[in-house]
């Protein structure tokens, strides 16, 4: 496989990494005491491009694909990934849209997502009490003569009280399960949308969590369905994303901090934990793009997204806890940046698919391989 990257997927890291640089990291702290939701930044980002990589130019996306993208996300979550939970969700929205919808609603709701217009994208599928079984939805759309009618309650939707489009998934068909759910097209601020709470997040406290409530919300336009897994690849990206700075700080750190006369690199436990940190997060960004490469030449991806959330979250965990503990007791206050790491690195685990959802997907996977091949 040849991982050399494009001219242009490496001109969309630079773009990513240059604004993470000059916007993000300067401000990163002060986001995330005060809880500034970055709405100038996406703005910014819009027109940079960086909030429709992977949809198509003529709805003013890059068009520039699903590994651009991911390498993208990894960039600016290094940064900041309150901004880059925010810049995924809403490209996941502009593609969903450029890909499945209709030509007038391509044209009406895709150029106001990619150009920072609508200020982002908003994806409401998980309720009180269905999170990763979607099958439990209560929400419920019924048809009436204008359109649909779309009544429930939506909850840990990243975005949504500042969205202009969100993407709603409701029950049209009860009596057909899981394959009853349909998706809907809602722009934010329509009569009967409101938002119940905002929560109080552990981490990426520059990024709105918001509760839903949709009372008889009219005039939703209903999307063709279509995969989901592309999601895992953005998260994934947002996790190697995030401990990749946590690294890069521990590095610095223990190149400057001496102990016993020498800096703590050269004491071989430390070094052992930052290689193997090191390893881990080179293993992670391959698995990523594979799985980023394969989504974009249309080939199957899911197993391979699964896998690269799962291995992804998981040790990028791992690789901020490691970044904590080589600063010691100054890593566990707020004056050094793996503090914000290890609380924002956490929730990769949970949303998107947790990482017991991606393990249920992975062996059920294994499993019908291994039915394929005894059949034969």
């Amino acid at each position: 496989m040849d991982l050399t990257l494009t001219e242009e997927q490496r001109a969309v890291q630079k773009t990513a990494r240059d604004f993470a640089e000059r916007r993000l990291v300067p401000a990163a702290h002060a986001r995330d005491k005060e809880g500034t939701f970055p709405a100038a930044e996406l703005r910014e980002l819009g027109a940079l491009g960086l909030l429709g990589v992977a949809v198509p130019e003529e709805l003013g996306g890059a068009g520039a694909g699903t590994v651009a993208y991911a390498l993208a996300m990894q960039e600016l979550a290094r940064g900041d990934a309150s901004v880059a939970v925010a810049v995924s969700v809403t490209n996941m929205v502009g593609e969903l849209i450029s890909r499945v919808g209709d030509e007038a609603q391509q044209r009406r709701f895709v150029p106001g997502l990619t150009s920072g217009q609508a200020v982002c994208g908003a994806f409401a599928l998980s309720e009180p009490q269905a999170g990763s079984d979607p099958a439990g939805l209560t929400t419920r759309a019924e048809k009436t003569a204008t359109g649909w009618r779309l009544s429930g309650t939506k909850q840990w939707i990243t975005s949504g009280d500042r969205a202009g489009v969100l993407v709603v998934w409701a029950m049209t068909d009860l009596a057909a399960g899981h394959k009853g759910i349909t998706a809907f097209l809602v722009e934010g601020g329509a009569k009967g949308l409101q938002v119940g709470r905002l929560e109080d997040k552990m981490g990426l406290h520059g990024s709105s969590t918001a509760q839903l409530v949709l009372d008889g919300v009219g005039g939703g336009f209903r999307l063709a369905m279509m995969a989901l897994d592309g999601g895992r690849i953005g998260i994934a990206s947002q996790a190697i994303g995030i401990a990749r700075g946590a690294l890069e700080a521990a590095i610095r750190y223990a190149g400057e901090r001496v102990q016993f006369g020498q800096p703590i690199m050269k004491h071989q436990a430390i070094g052992n934990m930052l290689a193997d940190a090191a390893t881990w997060l080179d293993a992670a960004t391959l698995m990523t793009l594979r799985a980023a490469s394969l989504k974009e030449r249309g080939a199957p991806f899911s197993d391979a997204a699964a896998m690269a959330k799962l291995f992804s979250t998981e040790k990028a965990g791992l690789v901020c806890d490691i970044a904590l503990q080589v600063h010691g007791g100054y890593g566990y206050t707020t004056d050094f940046p793996v503090e914000r790491a290890c609380r924002d690195v956490r929730v990769t685990r949970i949303y998107e698919g947790t990482s017991e959802i991606q393990r249920i997907v992975i062996a059920r996977s294994l499993l019908a391989r291994g039915l394929d091949r005894g059949s034969r």
